[in-house]
């Protein structure tokens, strides 16, 4: 995916969630590794024009540092530290058969929570983010049937944001659903259209293509927005097939010799 973007038929940025190492090992070993086989997030900015890291609280333009938000300035130690010990609580109280290490990742500008553990195998992922699609969970308030398909709907995830919701209304946070395992804690406006006022004004037309657009998903603000038009993709594969045909001509695609995915 990176191959066919860093061809420059239009400006091309990556918006993620996450930091900048997890999101160059996303985008893929054999662009973003090092001499070393390390993850090195450099790899993959100096193949685009815009790099935001932390739905763009860490801006970069053409591999150049642009600005930073700090999740920690803008709440304040001691909000701070009753939200984390909230969550904390809450992970310990969750009766779910399967728990690693590492339910809270604080970034530069958003916690990212997991009831399971970002140290879990891929396997434990996939099915941990299966049974989040419609199973239950059990704590000092909750109770239904766990890793089990549940008519009522419930969702491992919607519940427990649920629960910050009512807990933490007055602070104007917002919580968005992203990746398998997690969801994603930040100020309101610090979504993925945060990183839009750093294009804004540079581009007449901006397009957003991304998976989780639906409502609650860490795509939905950014897809929704007047400022974008939006593509629901889901797949590498896919998004290339929709770019191919929104901005690249036959004679260019043959010129460049990007037929293959």
């Amino acid at each position: 995916m990176l191959r066919f973007a860093s061809v420059q038929y239009v400006k091309v940025g990556i918006v993620g969630g996450s930091d900048e190492v997890k999101i160059c090992e996303q985008l893929g070993a054999n662009v973003c590794q090092n001499t070393s086989n390390d993850p090195d997030p450099n790899a993959a900015k100096d193949q685009v024009d815009f790099f935001f890291a932390e739905n763009g609280l860490v801006a970069y333009k053409e591999g150049k540092i642009l600005a930073t938000e700090s999740l920690k300035t803008w709440l304040g130690e001691d909000k701070l530290k009753e939200l984390l010990n909230y969550i904390l609580h809450y992970v310990a109280d969750l009766d779910i058969p399967i728990k690693r290490g590492t339910f809270i990742e604080f970034r530069n500008g958003m916690l990212n929570v997991s009831p399971i553990g970002r140290n879990c195998s891929q396997e434990e992922r996939d099915e941990f983010e299966r049974f989040d699609q419609g199973a239950g969970v059990s704590s000092k308030h909750h109770h239904v049937p766990l890793f089990e398909e549940h008519s009522e709907g419930w969702f491992f995830r919607k519940t427990f944001i649920k629960a910050l919701k009512k807990k933490f209304g007055h602070l104007g946070l917002t919580y968005s659903i992203g990746g398998q395992i997690s969801f994603d804690i930040f100020p309101q406006g610090w979504d993925k259209t945060f990183c839009l006022q750093y294009v804004e004004k540079e581009y007449d037309e901006i397009h957003f293509f991304g998976d989780k657009t639906y409502e609650g998903g860490n795509d939905y603000e950014i897809f929704e927005s007047p400022k974008t038009i939006g593509h629901t993709v889901n797949s590498p594969i896919d998004t290339i097939g929709q770019c191919r045909e929104l901005f690249i001509t036959p004679q260019q695609e043959a010129l460049h010799g990007t037929t293959s995915h």
